[in-house]
C-alpha cells in the first residue's frame, strides 16, 4: 500500500504590529526611501504620552489577534525601542524579514488646535521602486481597517490619507497602514485614548479589520 503524502499546513497569517514612537525621541536622520538623498528624523517623539498609549493599544490588539488564530510580531514590547538600528527603516525591515501579511502601525495624533478629533488611516502613495508593489493591497487594507475601527469606536471618521513622506512606508515590502486612533491633544479624546475600556474598543476594531484583510475577506 502506497503511503499518502500530505502537504504541511500553511502557517496562519502574520500581522506585524508597530506601536508608534518610543519613550525617547531619536533626532538622528535616515533616508526617506531606498537610495534617496532626502533625510528624515528617525523618531520625533510624537504627542505627549503617545508611546505609552500606542503600546497599550497594541498589546490588547496582539491578544485579540492571537485569539483569532493569527500570528503576531511586534516591533517593540516596551516603551524603549529595542531594535538594534532604531528608526523607521528598522521597523519596516523587522516586518519585511518576517514576510508579514500586514504591517499595522498604531499611532495617536496631535495638533496645535485642541478641538481637532477623530481617527484616520494612512496608506503609502504610489512610488515606482518603493511602494509600487504594495500600494494596492495597502490601500485595500486601509479601507477595511478604517471602516472597522470607526464602527467599533464611534470615532469621527477622518477617512484615508495618502502619504509619500513616511519612511516606514517607503521601506516596507509588505502591505502597510498607519492608524491615527485619535488626538491626544484634544482633552476629551485624550481621556478616551488613555482609558482601558476605549483601548479595547480600538483593539477590537483593528483586530477585526486586520483579520478580514489578511484572510482575504471583505
Amino acid at each position: 500500500m502506497v503511503p499518502i503524502a500530505y502537504e504541511p499546513a500553511a502557517p496562519p497569517p502574520l500581522v506585524c504590529i508597530d506601536p508608534g514612537h518610543a519613550r525617547r525621541a531619536d533626532l538622528s536622520v535616515e533616508p526617506i526611501g531606498p537610495g534617496s538623498s532626502v533625510l528624515k528624523i528617525k523618531d520625533g517623539g510624537g504627542a505627549a504620552g503617545e508611546s505609552v498609549v500606542n503600546l497599550q493599544i497594541s498589546k490588547k490588539l496582539r491578544r485579540l489577534l492571537r485569539g483569532r488564530g493569527l500570528r503576531v510580531a511586534m516591533t517593540r514590547t516596551t516603551t524603549e525601542l529595542t531594535l538594534a538600528e532604531g528608526g523607521n527603516i528598522a521597523r519596516a525591515r523587522f516586518c519585511n524579514r518576517r514576510d508579514a501579511d500586514l504591517m499595522l502601525r498604531v499611532h495617536a495624533d496631535g495638533s496645535t488646535d485642541p478641538s481637532r478629533h477623530g481617527a484616520s488611516t494612512l496608506y503609502p502613495a504610489w512610488h515606482r521602486g518603493w511602494t509600487s508593489d504594495i500600494y494596492r493591497p495597502s490601500l485595500r487594507a486601509a479601507r477595511i481597517v478604517q471602516r472597522t475601527l470607526v464602527r467599533a469606536t464611534g470615532a469621527t471618521n477622518l477617512g484615508l490619507v495618502r502619504r509619500s513622506d513616511l519612511t516606514g512606508f517607503n521601506w516596507a515590502n509588505v502591505p502597510v497602514v498607519l492608524v491615527e486612533t485619535g488626538f491626544l491633544t484634544n482633552p476629551v479624546e485624550r481621556a478616551r485614548l488613555t482609558s482601558s475600556g476605549y483601548q479595547w474598543r480600538l483593539a477590537r476594531g483593528l483586530a477585526r479589520g486586520s483579520a478580514r484583510f489578511v484572510r482575504g475577506r471583505l
